[in-house]
C-alpha cells in the first residue's frame, strides 16, 4: 500500500485481512487510494463492526465489489460512531 493509505486520519487502523484483499485487487485499491481518509475510516468501521467473522469476510468482499464499481462510501450506512 502507498503513503494514503498509511496516512489514514481516522480512528481506526488498516486491518491486516482488508490490507490483504485491496492488494490482490488492483481496481479496487486504485479507488481506494484516490477517497478521502475519512472515506476510507467509513469502510473500514463498516467492515470491522460485523460481529461475526463470517460477516467481516462477507462485508470485505462487498467493499472490493463496491469499490471496483467506483462506490466511493458504503452505502446505506449511517456513517462510523467513533468519529
Amino acid at each position: 500500500m502507498g503513503k494514503k493509505e498509511t496516512a489514514l486520519s481516522g480512528v481506526h487502523g488498516m486491518p491486516a485481512d482488508l490490507r490483504k484483499a485491496l492488494a490482490s485487487s488492483g481496481a479496487a485499491k486504485l479507488v481506494w487510494e484516490d477517497i478521502t481518509p475519512l472515506a476510507r475510516n467509513e469502510w473500514i468501521c463498516w467492515i470491522t463492526s460485523g460481529k461475526k467473522v463470517e460477516t467481516r469476510g462477507i462485508r470485505i468482499e462487498k467493499a472490493l465489489s463496491k469499490l471496483k464499481g467506483g462506490m466511493r462510501r458504503p452505502c446505506c450506512w449511517a456513517g462510523c460512531p467513533h468519529r
